[in-house]
């Protein structure tokens, strides 16, 4: 693994088996807030239910619960993560969030356990693959869909994977993604999802979908 830095002065990592990083060179913390949080609204809701597929670095867990203790209220997060990282290379990338960083900080010293909980929330990890890994049912109020791209890892993005995330998903709930790839959105459409094309930073388009409808087949 490579350390790198994005455009917004926050670290990042180099995978070499995906060719890939971990995050886009406009910056970790700009789409961790910008797409993820914001465009989900969990910067706005009282009792926030997060499912993230593709843990990583936990950027987007650390923004999202700076929110939360900001706003004083409780976090609940369900990540699934097929290739954890080393607390070591995870204490690498530092963030300029204070009220996170000192619970990610303890959460790092029992790494990689499964589940932690404090004043703060409720943090679960599910080591393995998200087509096989259980999903509560109508549970999440957000979807953060975060793993490498489609063209290196297309499963997590792939039909029957949305449709188990819808299924996790409360009605309303938001999903939201970097990826625009077309094949992409028309499975989300299928999985159930009303599909939202929303202006990206550092490229064109990012996708949101809405938990309004009943998935087909």
């Amino acid at each position: 693994m490579r350390l790198a830095f994005t455009q917004d002065g926050t670290p990042t990592l180099f995978h070499p088996g995906y060719g890939e990083a971990y995050h886009p060179r406009q910056g970790a913390l700009l789409q961790a807030r910008r797409l993820y949080l914001e465009k989900t609204l969990t910067h706005l809701h009282p009792a926030p239910r997060v499912l993230e597929v593709g843990l990583g670095l936990g950027v987007n867990f650390r923004v999202t619960l700076e929110s939360a203790l900001s706003r004083g209220v409780r976090l609940r997060y369900l990540a699934v993560e097929r290739e954890p990282l080393s607390p070591e290379l995870l204490a690498k990338v530092r963030l300029p969030l204070p009220l996170a960083e000192e619970v990610f900080e303890g959460l790092l010293r029992l790494w990689p356990r499964e589940r932690f909980s404090g004043p703060w929330g409720e943090l679960w990890v599910v080591f393995g693959d998200v087509r096989e890994a259980p999903l509560p049912r109508r549970w999440a109020t957000a979807v953060y869909l975060d793993p490498f791209s489609p063209r290196v890892n297309p499963e997590p993005w792939s039909l029957p994977v949305l449709r188990r995330l819808f299924g996790a998903t409360r009605p309303l709930g938001r999903l939201a993604t970097y990826s625009a790839q077309g094949a992409f959105r028309r499975a989300l459409k299928e999985a159930g999802f009303a599909l939202h094309r929303v202006p990206g930073v550092g490229k064109r388009e990012w996708t949101v979908g809405i938990a309004l409808g009943a998935p087909r087949g």
